[in-house]
């Protein structure tokens, strides 16, 4: 677990997301009832009781959403299955404008009566917190778009998928792990449904059905001499998609230099397994990294990470403006730098938001205050343009419009200021990674996500990675271990020298990314094709404890 996601998983518990849905009212059910549709006439019903109370009420602005929030989670490791959960939380948040002030309520019964008093309640406490409030809210203006409808494009509904097939799945990867030398093995699946309807005062009336999923594996090998033990989780992302994902398409795949293959519109998960089971028995006798400057070649498997934690975070203007500082920070990329044209990167590096690409995490139709998405440029020829913004907060910017960054983990959460997904825009010269690696004299060629450590501003960082090669004129070694690259956000980025062309374009992703106080959780991916930087300094984890 990864320092971020433990901060959003200590708040919620890590059974809030592996047992009933992260609410008061979630509740375990039988797998046959994820199938179970929605019924959007009622749900429309709901919304209309709402928007009419919360306006008899005084409200300037009312939004709803009635939510069906289904997440079902498989966890094994070796022969056994450890948990098994099926869950569902269902209710109607409201959130009110009233006298310039917000207020939201809340609710799990879904009749007319129930959801009317939930926005006269977000009314009257919006009433009380206009008292204190020094400036009213300015909404973006966003034009209603009647009644539309949004679907992740799946070919295979994850929740169809027979319970037992995905046991038989998950066993027969342990076993394939096994087979390759892990000692240990385990492996999960998360599959996450969220069925929203959302209705505004602007003339909105939109009904989503959103899919995620996720299938991480870790093999873990022992010298039962020494004691020494080393792991190797998989390379894989968690993505927008269904069951299709887990097809092994061949035509998924990418071979990399050093032997190691890469996945990316369909996964071989049997194959990783083995593979991650003969890595991690690699590992064991690899030496430790010696520490010193290299240039790095950094596949997108890790390097999405950075750009979350070094891009993704710090130009979420919430977090600019010091709305997160208590709870995980603020930013160093202050207002004042866009002003400034202040330089993030070399000139090859072009970063955006997005939350449109098919098959990532984040990618809805409509954000969760009924803006449109779309793609806008966050830092651009290396110098910053812009940050993500919400629909009361795009003013600060000079913008008329939102970004569409409005999120929330659920019908009874507050909808806040979430990350799009950021993305690192490919090379535009034509280059392969094999290419890119035959240039480097003296580099590491990174792999995977590993262990991290960032300040509060997101400047100063260390990187860690599952497999770090050593990159010996022009060609890839062995394995080394003990490795770390630490990086200062912009001097990082300044030292970006080649970006592969779209060829290699690949999607990571953080599937429970915690924000927020009371915390949520969401899910967001991060795409680039693999990357060189020079000069970067590596550090040597062992010796340094």
């Amino acid at each position: 677990m990864q320092r971020r996601e433990f901060l959003g998983l200590g708040a919620a518990g890590l059974t809030g997301l592996l047992l009933p849905a992260a609410t008061p009212w979630g509740r375990s059910i039988a797998a046959e009832a994820l199938l179970e549709p929605a019924d959007t006439a009622r749900r429309r019903r709901l919304a209309d009781a709402a928007l009419a109370a919360a306006r008899e009420a005084g409200a300037s602005y009312c939004d709803v959403r009635v939510g069906r929030y289904l997440r079902q989670s498989v966890i094994t490791r070796e022969t056994r299955v450890e948990n098994v959960v099926n869950a569902e939380s269902s209710g109607v948040g409201v959130r009110v404008l009233v006298d310039g002030a917000w207020g939201f309520a809340a609710t799990n019964v879904q009749t007319v009566d129930a959801v009317a008093g939930a926005a006269r309640l977000a009314a009257g406490i919006a009433r009380a917190n206009a008292k204190s409030q020094t400036r009213p809210v300015q909404l973006a203006p966003v034009r209603g778009v009647g009644e539309v409808r949004w679907a992740t494009p799946v070919r295979k509904n994850a929740m169809a998928v027979p319970l037992k097939d995905k046991v038989d799945l998950l066993l027969a990867v342990n076993a394939a792990g096994m087979k390759a030398g892990a000692d240990f093995f385990s492996s999960n699946l998360f599959v996450i449904n969220e069925q929203k309807y959302f209705a505004s005062t602007d003339g909105s009336y939109i009904d989503q059905d959103v899919h995620r999923i996720w299938l991480p594996v870790t093999a873990t090998a022992i010298d039962k001499a020494s004691g020494k033990f080393r792991t190797r989780n998989g390379l894989s992302a968690p993505m927008g998609m269904g069951y299709e994902y887990l097809d092994a398409d061949p035509a998924g795949r990418i071979a990399l230099p050093g032997g190691v293959t890469a996945y990316g519109s369909s996964y071989d998960v049997m194959a990783e397994a083995a593979a991650a089971a003969r890595d991690a028995r690699a590992k064991l006798k690899a030496p430790s990294v010696k520490p010193g400057k290299y240039d790095l070649v950094v596949d997108p498997s890790n390097l999405f990470l950075t750009i979350h934690e070094n891009v993704g975070h710090p130009l979420e203007l919430d977090r600019v403006l010091g709305y997160e500082a208590n709870y995980a920070g603020t930013s160093f990329a202050t207002l004042d730098k866009r002003e400034q044209g202040y330089r993030w990167g070399s000139d090859i590096v072009n970063f955006v938001a997005d939350k449109t690409r098919p098959g990532s995490l984040a990618a809805v139709g409509y954000d969760d205050e009924g803006v449109k998405t779309r793609q806008w440029d966050l830092v651009r020829d290396g110098i910053l343009v812009d940050y993500q913004a919400t629909r009361d907060e795009a003013h600060i910017l000079g913008h008329a419009e939102s970004h569409g960054c409005s999120y929330a983990d659920s019908w009874s959460s507050v909808q806040f200021q979430r990350m799009a997904n950021v993305s690192l825009l490919p090379g535009k010269a034509r280059l392969s990674v094999a290419d890119m690696v035959k240039d480097v004299e003296n580099g590491l060629y990174v792999h995977g996500r590993g262990s991290y450590s960032i300040d509060q501003q997101r400047y100063n960082a260390q990187f860690g990675g599952q497999l770090f090669y050593e990159i010996k004129n022009g060609q890839v070694t062995g394995l080394v271990e003990d490795a770390a690259y630490q990086i200062r956000t912009p001097e990082f980025w300044s030292a970006c020298v080649a970006i592969c062309d779209e060829r290699d374009f690949r999607l990571g992703g953080s599937f429970f990314d915690g924000k927020g106080q009371p915390s949520q959780v969401s899910a967001v991916s991060h795409g680039s094709s693999t990357t060189r930087f020079n000069g970067i300094n590596i550090i040597n984890t062992a010796r340094s404890i």
